[in-house]
């Protein structure tokens, strides 16, 4: 049977909810990994890696039981949500990449006033001091801190977000096109005849 036909299709479909799978699990371990070995201590941060992860695990299972079973409501309803995360995907991923210096400082300095527990992440890793403006007479976690020569965090913060954002958007946007290669091959999958049923069974 050639490529275009119902197997491949449905052998199509499976490897790429697999690999959504193993894709979520990863995001989990990964959070998990970070917050036992101390490296992230932001409960903000792990929650929404792993509620990502989570949510990511549950489409790729609804997917993978569709083209299993060739279900119509399950395929219909995950080539729905699979558009909906694509659109935001790619959204966030133009995001990413189109994201000027000055836009970037100001994100940056709202998420660093968000959390107290992610500061102290960052001036212990990054050994930095407060985001702009190094207070001395106040408290920090880096070891520069006692000799007093720290630099500013978001100057540090700075050097790396270019790169992270330009990765994250790269990635993301990588992903937004298997998704929805996704939605294309679950609407065929859900238009095909399964070779084994009646064509009486069958039905668009």
């Amino acid at each position: 049977m050639g490529c275009g036909g119902f197997v491949c299709s449905k052998n199509a479909l499976c490897a790429l909810n697999i690999l959504y799978a193993l894709v979520s699990l990863l995001m989990i371990a990964v959070a998990a990994w970070g917050k036992w070995f101390g490296l992230v201590s932001s409960f903000q941060v792990i929650g929404a890696v792993i509620g990502v992860g989570f949510f990511l695990f549950i489409v790729a299972i609804v997917g993978l039981c569709g083209a299993l079973k060739h279900h119509q409501v399950l395929l219909f309803f995950y080539m729905v949500i699979l558009f909906m995360v694509f659109i935001v995907q790619f959204s966030v991923s133009c995001a990413c990449l189109a994201i000027n210096k000055e836009q970037q400082n100001l994100f940056l300095e709202i998420g660093w006033n968000k959390s107290e527990s992610m500061q102290k992440d960052l001036e212990r890793s990054l050994n930095c001091c407060d985001f702009s403006n190094i207070n001395y007479s106040g408290t920090c976690e880096a070891d520069c801190f006692r000799e007093k020569i720290c630099d500013s965090c978001s100057a540090k913060i700075q050097a790396y977000a270019d790169d992270a954002l330009r990765f994250v958007g790269g990635m993301s946007l990588f992903f937004s096109f298997t998704e929805i290669l996704g939605v294309w091959l679950t609407y065929r999958y859900r238009n095909q005849k399964d070779p084994r049923s009646s064509a009486g069974q069958f039905s668009n």
